[in-house]
């Protein structure tokens, strides 16, 4: 790698110590600066197993290590010489500590497996791992082979109902409907030898459709007794730990499969060999982080029963989140949650913001980045957010490609950002990089992202660039590449420098909040005060989480049902007069308010407004309060009285005075009340 060693040193700490032959000449070096108790950075990966053992083995080594991949991801490929200020941000990034410890989820497996496919390839199964886990299986036919005569592992039969559940707490629902009992068969196959029409295969089931009730079966059975035509059909279910299904259609549909459930189609393709090693590894206890946070006061999913917002619910592959719309809230599942993020990211409030790393963390991260990369005089970075599996894999492979001349590699300018899962940030830290300094954000999908994150993805980037376009920074801000191969990618990254990109004339210093309105607040501020336009406002396209609302002033009536219902305190009441209030910069167009209007009077205006009156709040309606007739005191709008008495004008039950009533204020209606009920009691006397 053509390393400019003095470079990086003043990008990073004159005081820095660099060593650029480390690999294995120089391991005695690494072993003293790990025994100094300051951070060590090793700044490759391909030897990190061997560093980690001689750490492990140095006497006296107190340092924290860390390490960093600068070889694929800068120092191979066409832009080697002039990638010192990438290779110096990735440096100062690798310095940064680790992220604050968050909750855990806990999953407990003793190892009870449950197989589902056809009998032969269900025990060949079993026979690999059935010396670490209990193994029951799930015959769905017989298979090429049928099962084997001796019956090593139980065997359930009948028709699958239900599978719920993750590690450790899988629930199984079938239904035996078949005539022949599996736990007292004795696989003597006398039934297989006497059926005339063949109906009974080797996983000792009766094909029903094709039986013709000659019921030689039953008469050659006599002894075991197994078979019986009368018995009833019965719900059964059991628990398991791990599932292993093996049916060409899966018994959970779902993009994101549970921990411990694993599918793969037999008929395609032999089971993988990784598959069989990691289901005997998953007996004992086991912890993840708990990826999410959930503040239920600013979710805007639903009020009094009425669903405003989905968009999480929508968006979980895992479908680990659920509408629970009588307690105003979502569900989220953490054992089910796989820590994509892309219900923080799609999530308008910050009600589910995530939580390993922090936002917070992540804009540190690429503060330093980009803060590092300009004082080493990088020009036009443009992050690259990336998975830490599929994504990082393939630049691994794209950087050996480079350097064996197959392929141009990572770009100088292109600074690779691992994620746990790409959906795992959105519109708030990007429009943040662009503040801090990042020309464009590009995030690398592969073949290992939901449908529904790509389109999450894809929404929210038009939004934010919408909004930099209306401000006047011209070019594309933001880029999603699919890349499956590293051809594709190396392609995908060319194309990046081919636009020229309108940037802020000073590089924002504000830091990314856990709140995600807190951070696009500032982030807007930051790229409004530097726009080369000056619109006050930008149109957005529906579904946009800023904007304004209409009001229909003649079927408005003030009952201000759509302020009871606003999560976000955008529509506001006046303790003092009759006023519907609305205070733009905290509008989310979750929609709630259309949905709780009665008179359907308000409509959503999706927008940015760039003027003060954002953060100011207007008057949408008002009008004169309706004055009780009795005592004079104002208790509701001329408005609502006026119309509320026009829909009870031909009603038999407000005739008179009980139409005189609703005229007046609570207090005196009740005296009213009181008062004819005593002059009717004297009247009677």
């Amino acid at each position: 790698m053509p390393l400019q060693s003095p470079a990086l040193g003043k990008a990073l700490d004159e005081t820095l110590t660099l060593h650029t032959t480390l690999c294995r000449r120089e391991a005695g070096a690494f072993q003293q600066a790990i025994r100094g108790g300051d951070d060590v950075v090793v700044a490759c990966t391909q030897e990190k197993r061997l560093f980690t053992e001689l750490a492990e083995q140095t006497e006296g080594a107190t340092s924290v290590i860390r390490f960093v991949n600068i070889r694929e991801t800068g120092g191979w490929g066409e832009d080697a010489g002039r990638s010192s200020p990438k290779i110096a941000a990735l440096l100062a990034a690798a310095q940064l500590p680790d992220p604050e410890p968050v909750p855990t989820v806990t999953y407990k497996s003793a190892g009870r497996l449950l197989v589902i496919g056809l009998l032969d390839e269900a025990e060949r199964v079993a026979d690999a791992v059935a010396d670490v886990l209990d193994v029951t299986l799930f015959a769905t036919g017989p298979g090429a082979a049928g099962g084997a005569q001796e019956r090593r592992y139980p065997v359930l039969g009948g028709k699958v109902n239900a599978l719920t559940g993750w590690l450790g707490a899988f629930e199984f629902k079938w239904l035996r409907d078949n005539p022949i009992d599996l736990d007292l068969c004795t696989r003597c196959n006398a039934c297989v030898a006497a059926c005339p029409e063949q109906a009974i295969g080797l996983d000792y089931q009766i094909d029903l459709a094709a039986c013709q009730s000659h019921r030689s079966c039953v008469k050659v059975c006599q002894v075991a007794g197994a078979i019986d035509f009368a018995r009833d059909p019965q719900e059964e279910s059991d628990t398991f730990d791990l599932v292993l299904d093996l049916r060409p259609a899966p018994a959970m549909a779902r993009h994101a499969l549970p921990q411990g459930y694993f599918h793969h189609d037999v008929r395609k393709a032999a089971l993988p060999l990784a598959t069989v090693l990691r289901l005997r590894e998953l007996v004992g206890e086991f912890e993840k982080p708990k990826f999410f946070l959930y503040k239920q006061k600013l979710c805007a999913h639903s009020r009094n029963e009425t669903v405003g917002c989905n968009a999480c619910v929508d968006v979980c592959s895992a479908e680990a989140i659920s509408s629970e719309k009588s307690r105003q809230q979502i569900k989220v599942n953490p054992n089910l949650c796989v820590g994509c993020g892309a219900c923080t990211t799609v999530c308008p409030t910050g009600a589910l913001t995530y939580a390993y790393p922090r936002a917070s963390e992540q804009g540190v991260k690429l503060k330093t980045l980009l803060a590092t990369y300009a004082r080493a005089g990088g020009k036009d970075a443009a992050l690259l957010l990336h998975s830490q599996e599929r994504g990082q894999a393939l630049i691994g492979q794209l950087g050996r490609a480079a350097q064996l001349k197959c392929a141009k590699g990572v770009p100088a300018r292109v600074i690779p950002v691992p994620l746990w899962h790409t959906a795992s940030l959105g519109l708030d830290v990007w429009l943040s990089a662009i503040a801090f300094g990042a020309s464009q954000v590009a995030v690398l999908i592969t073949d290992e992202e939901a449908p529904q994150y790509v389109q999450g993805l894809k929404d929210q980037m038009a939004v934010a660039q919408t909004i930099l376009n209306g401000l006047g920074y011209t070019g594309t801000h933001l880029h999603l590449l699919h890349a499956t191969d590293p051809e594709s990618l190396d392609f995908a990254l060319q194309s990046l420098g081919q636009t020229q990109q309108k940037l802020p004339a000073a590089a924002g210093r504000f830091a990314v909040a856990q709140e995600k309105r807190s951070t696009l607040e500032m982030a807007l501020d930051h790229l409004a005060e530097h726009a080369p336009l000056k619109p006050e406002a930008i149109a957005l396209a529906a579904g946009a989480p800023f904007g304004s609302v209409t009001v229909n002033k003649d079927t408005c009536t003030l009952c201000l049902s759509c302020v009871s219902a606003c999560p976000a305190s955008a529509l506001q009441d006046n303790p003092q007069l009759p006023q519907l209030r609305f205070l733009e910069k905290n509008c989310v167009q979750c929609g709630l308010c259309v949905s709780t209007c009665p008179e359907d009077a308000i409509t959503l205006a999706p927008r940015l407004l760039l003027t003060p009156q954002r953060k100011e709040a207007r008057v949408l309606n008002e009008t004169q309060p309706y004055a009780c007739v009795r005592c004079g005191k104002p208790f509701g709008t001329l408005k609502a009285i006026e119309a509320m008495l026009g829909k009870l004008a031909g009603h038999a039950m407000f005739q008179g005075a009980a139409v005189e009533r609703l005229k007046m204020c609570g207090d005196c209606r009740v005296i009213d009340i009181y008062s004819s009920q005593n002059e009717s009691k004297i009247t009677d006397l």
